[in-house]
This record gives C-alpha cells, structure tokens and sequence, in this order.
C-alpha cells in the first residue's frame, strides 16, 4: 500500500489519560469502556478498547494512552466511542496499549 505523508497527516494521533474505565459486558468481544482525557483543546472523549486480556478497568485510570481523535463517532452497542485508543497485537493476538515513554500534554499531537 503506497500513501504519502500528506496522508499520514490527516490522521489526528493525540496523547490522552484514561481518566474512568469501566467494563463492557454488553461488548460482543470482551472489552472496556474508557474515558480519555486529550487536553483542554479536545477535553474527554469515550472509546471501547478490547483489551481485557492484558488490562483491568481500574488499573487504566491515569494511564497515558494514544489516540484517534478525528474519525467520526461510532456506535458498539449501547456506547457511542468518539476515539480510537492505538495499540499493537502480542504474539497471542491480545492488544498492548500504545504508550508513550515519557511525559508530554495531554493533547499533544504525534509527531
């Protein structure tokens, strides 16, 4: 798949901090409904993340995690998610959350 780098700025990538988790029993796979705090640009936004196997709801409270925040609203189920939350596929097929090693604002854009 070619793309350019025009392309790759259209994807707005943001720093955010899970600031509630609850779980998602009404997901059709297992999953947990976050609460995302990207910045006083953006504020919170909703997402539902299938990451039940590495992650439990209250341990992400605080957590920095990387998201989408310009693809439109999607409806699972009952919960309407507003972000994508990125992260990456273990050997198991599991999600690992994408994070930063360091600090930054919330809402800092990728880079």
């Amino acid at each position: 798949m070619e793309t350019d780098f025009e392309t790759f700025l259209k994807v707005d990538i943001r720093l955010g901090r899970i600031t509630r988790a609850e779980p998602f029993p009404e997901a059709r796979k297992p999953a947990i409904k976050l609460w995302v705090d990207y910045g006083p640009e953006i504020g919170i936004k909703k997402s539902s993340a299938q990451i039940t196997a590495h992650y439990a709801p209250e341990a992400l409270v605080g957590q920095l995690v990387m998201g989408v925040v310009n693809f439109p609203p999607r409806q699972i189920g009952p919960f309407m998610s507003e972000a994508l939350v990125l992260g990456f596929h273990d050997a198991r097929g599991d999600v690992v959350l994408a994070v930063p090693d360091k600090d930054a604002p919330l809402g800092a854009r990728l880079c």
